[in-house]
């Protein structure tokens, strides 16, 4: 369970740096609500998973997802370059976030 909570926390960390744009600076009221919500959210489930999950492998867990997540979304929603040295390192990244979970209790 401590996984499945973390990979949501992860995911709600997506939702906040992809909120971010939204937000224009946290000029616009609506973004700049659920951007904040996503950030408590995301945070709050960071600390739950925690409890079980070393430090460590927990918060580069969370932060892995969240950058490939965030790297995903900004090609698709915003028209973010795509190249062969970008996927390329975002899956290292997703390598890292397999081997961290293999390496861990």
């Amino acid at each position: 369970m401590p996984w499945i909570i973390l990979v949501l926390a992860g995911l709600f960390e997506v939702g906040w740096a992809i909120g971010l744009k939204y937000t224009d600076g946290f000029t616009k009221t609506w973004p700049t609500i659920g951007t904040v919500a996503a950030m408590a959210i995301s945070l709050g489930l960071l600390g739950i998973a925690m409890k079980s999950l070393p430090v460590g492998t927990a918060y580069a867990i969370w932060v892995g997802v969240g950058a490939v997540g965030t790297v995903i979304l900004g090609i698709v929603l915003f028209n973010e370059p795509v190249n062969a040295l970008r996927l390329i390192s975002v899956g290292l990244i997703v390598a890292g976030l397999i081997g961290l979970k293999l390496a861990s209790p």
